[in-house]
């Protein structure tokens, strides 16, 4: 698979009218699967262009990392003639209208789901919002970190001595961006054979939510709400990172035979049969002890050694890696997951999946071919020649 003909959502057009990471990542999920993306960025452009402290050809790598294989164009959509040129660009090419528009806006422009799809049944629109499309709080904006700690993914983030700790990366933004994307390809699929499109919503909090499904269930059974645990989880012991002579790495066993197996490795064998430790449960109640026994072998060798040696016991474990070890690592390269379309264009994260063993070719840079311009003019037919004022819409 090397064409973008070939790939499964070639033919779908879709106009992303989304800002920051969200929306932005679910238009980039539906780029590398094959789908014509039109980046619609009001005129100061894109949030995440002005990210840094990473630069690239004058825009912040993330703009970069949640935006390649699109057409961006700069639209006011607060400009009379600029939103009837975006109204006509979804109306005559889009599949899909995505968008993450601040709560109240889109139906303020006509571009809620209920005004687009009275001419246009078969679109697919899909919302991703902050709080969710309805309850109290579903007006208000709202960004990643205020999910994670809404949600109360904070609350068991972080050592338990220590302040709650968002994760390191923006998961409440990408996994909405997926659940966006899963929604769409849904709603698409049943649009084959009902010819009727649908009303997709996503959101920050409800993904949020999600991610807390095992923390919920917990709560509901023994009404405990949860504690920190550092690296480590609340039901598995064995399950979070210790330190080796020269590093950390982490060791996860799921069941009672692999911690017998862990046992065997660290040369301990009767760990496996003492009451304290034998079973999951019996460790749960035991961590402190199991979990410095543990440390105080794993001190004597280096993490290097370590990881052969539980790798050889098939104990899994993992070193605890920088982002440029994880690039430079031999298992990234072959996964082939980071690239290029060329040399001159910055290496980004491709899609994490393959189809018959082969994975999207990397996307280029995101074509910007500026304002409401002559070409998008020229591709919807109209004349040529009218100029953007320019004005900023602050809505997105």
């Amino acid at each position: 698979m090397n064409q973008q003909s070939e790939l499964p959502l070639s033919g779908i057009v879709v106009v992303e009218l989304g800002d920051s990471a969200s929306a932005p990542f679910t238009g980039k999920i539906l780029a590398e699967l094959g789908a014509e993306v039109w980046k619609v960025e009001r005129p100061t452009g894109d949030s995440s262009r002005g990210w840094g402290p990473s630069m690239w050809k004058g825009s912040g790598a993330a703009f970069h990392a949640l935006n390649r294989g699109k057409r961006s164009i700069k639209i006011d959509i607060k400009d009379r003639e600029q939103l009837a040129l975006l109204h006509q660009l979804i109306a005559e090419r889009a599949d899909v209208f995505l968008h993450n528009l601040r709560p109240g806006s889109a139906a303020k422009y006509g571009l809620d789901a209920e005004s687009l799809r009275v001419t246009k049944p078969e679109l697919v629109h899909c919302e991703v919002g902050a709080f969710g499309h309805s309850g109290p709080m579903n007006t208000l904006p709202g960004y990643d970190p205020l999910m994670q700690a809404f949600s109360g993914i904070m609350s068991i983030t972080g050592e338990n001595t220590g302040p709650p700790v968002r994760a390191g990366v923006s998961i409440i933004d990408f996994g909405t961006g997926m659940w966006a994307a899963i929604g769409i390809l849904a709603a698409l699929h049943r649009r084959s054979s009902k010819l009727d499109g649908a009303a997709v919503n996503a959101s920050l909090l409800e993904t949020a939510i999600a991610w807390m499904s095992i923390g919920v269930a917990g709560y509901n059974a023994d009404g405990a709400p949860g504690e920190r645990h550092g690296s480590g989880v609340a039901f598995i012991v064995p399950h979070r990172a210790y330190s080796a002579a020269d590093g950390d790495l982490i060791i996860s066993c799921g069941n009672d035979g692999l911690f017998a197996r862990l046992s065997q490795a660290l040369d301990r064998p009767e760990w496996a049969s003492d009451d304290r430790f034998a079973t999951n449960a019996a460790r749960l109640a035991n961590r402190a002890e199991i979990d410095r026994l543990i440390g105080e072998r794993l001190a004597k060798h280096p993490r290097d050694y370590w990881q052969k040696r539980l790798q050889d016991f098939g104990v899994p474990v993992a070193p605890v890696q920088t982002t440029a070890e994880m690039v430079a690592h031999e298992q990234t390269k072959a996964l082939g997951i980071i690239g290029s379309p060329t040399d001159d264009e910055i290496g980004v994260v491709g899609l994490p999946l393959s189809f018959d063993g082969k994975r999207p070719p990397p996307l280029p840079t995101t074509q910007d071919i500026g304002g409401a311009d002559d070409q998008l003019r020229e591709l919807l037919g109209q004349r040529t020649g009218a100029d953007s004022n320019g004005k900023s819409d602050g809505e997105q």
